[in-house]
């Protein structure tokens, strides 16, 4: 791809296995970034990272990467427990972020960081790519402005039993590093949570960026042979009620998608895998020509066109149609929410949530 003149100067934080196969080659091959700088407190890994994609500068040292007036912005590749914390240094150090999906791990810490951000002129983004996703994309403008009002959506993500098959095929041989900074104790074990968090954050930003505000859920959970299925009923603020399913891991194949049924036609989306880098195939029906539309979607590398989003943002001052602090937030009270709901089966409303996930 032909660089613009003008590019965005991209430090990433964190060589493990999101940036691996997701963000060092999405900032390569962007129209709009340059991958300047890698840091890691692994300096193995750090070295093998430098080898393979030739930043302009490594550190281990992630306050140096931080004070270096040539980095514009940073990519947040981390656990999640750290993610706040690294996206308030940024901020401080004037440098805008691009912060790995969930934005963290309460909300007390999301607001603080909100808070921080409101002072600033600093672009934030939550790495919710699937937004990008060009079968999305065309799903929204349809819903927004030739639709009218939503009668009801239905939204799965189901993590198939096989996805490590197919990822340990089309994702880079992921390299390992012999001193990687962990969180306290292991956020992996209690799988529910991880599930939620990993998952589920995926699950409600294309639910929220499809549908609106969630302001209520009830949910359902169901643990057998290994597998976690959630039901959730989510109602919106526009006045519809949502069907989700979140199921990890079903056995069948990738099976990620939606529907939704409006005034004037409906959609119907199926997702795949996301490192397969294919877009969603959306079928439209437009009751003003009782026809059917299928998007193309010929670029589905959605982790790129993530970057230029961010970049563009940075550069020109757009919009755009990344994911934003407020999103962020709206998307852990939900998971919050939904938590509350299985602990008392009540309908939990997002704005009386609080504390960590």
């Amino acid at each position: 791809m032909k660089k613009e003149n003008k590019l965005l100067n991209i430090g990433v934080l964190g060589c493990g296995q999101i940036s691996q196969a997701a963000h060092f080659d999405s900032i390569r091959r962007s129209r709009n970034a340059h991958l300047y700088a890698i840091c890691d407190v692994d300096e193995y890994l750090l070295q093998r990272m430098n080898a393979i994609y030739e930043p302009d500068k490594i550190y281990t040292d992630y306050d140096q990467m931080l004070a270096d007036p040539s980095v514009d912005a940073v990519v947040i590749g981390i656990a999640d427990q750290f993610h706040v914390e690294a996206a308030k240094q940024a901020v401080r150090a004037g440098k805008h972020v691009l912060v790995e999906k969930p934005l963290g791990v309460s909300i007390e810490e999301v607001e603080e960081l909100k808070e921080l951000v409101d002072r600033t002129d600093l672009k934030v983004q939550v790495g919710n790519m699937k937004r990008f996703d060009p079968g999305i994309v065309a799903a929204k403008e349809f819903v927004d402005h030739e639709m009218g009002e939503i009668i009801g959506l239905k939204a799965w993500y189901c993590d198939s039993t096989y996805r490590y098959t197919v990822t340990e095929n089309v994702q880079p041989v992921i390299i390992s590093g012999k001193n990687i900074k962990r969180p306290a104790g292991d956020p992996k074990a209690n799988k529910e949570r991880y599930y939620i968090l990993g998952h589920g954050s995926h699950l409600f930003d294309t639910a929220r960026y499809l549908g609106g505000n969630i302001v209520s859920v009830k949910a359902w959970n169901t643990q057998k042979f290994g597998a976690y299925c959630w039901f959730i009923t989510a109602e919106f603020e526009s006045g519809f009620v949502a069907q989700l399913d979140l199921t990890i891991a079903v056995r069948m194949d990738w099976h990620e998608g939606f529907q939704i049924y409006g005034e004037f036609g409906s959609v119907v989306g199926k997702t795949y895998n996301p490192w397969t880098l294919k877009s969603s195939d959306v079928e439209i029906f437009k009751a003003s020509d009782s026809s059917y539309h299928r998007p193309l979607g010929a670029d589905g590398h959605i982790y790129r066109l993530q970057i230029e989003g961010f970049a563009d943002s940075v550069l020109h001052n757009k919009q755009g149609i990344g994911a934003t602090i407020e999103d962020g937030m709206a998307t852990m009270r939900a998971m919050l929410a939904v938590e509350e709901s299985m602990k008392t089966g009540d309908t939990i409303y997002l704005s009386d949530v609080s504390g960590p996930l």
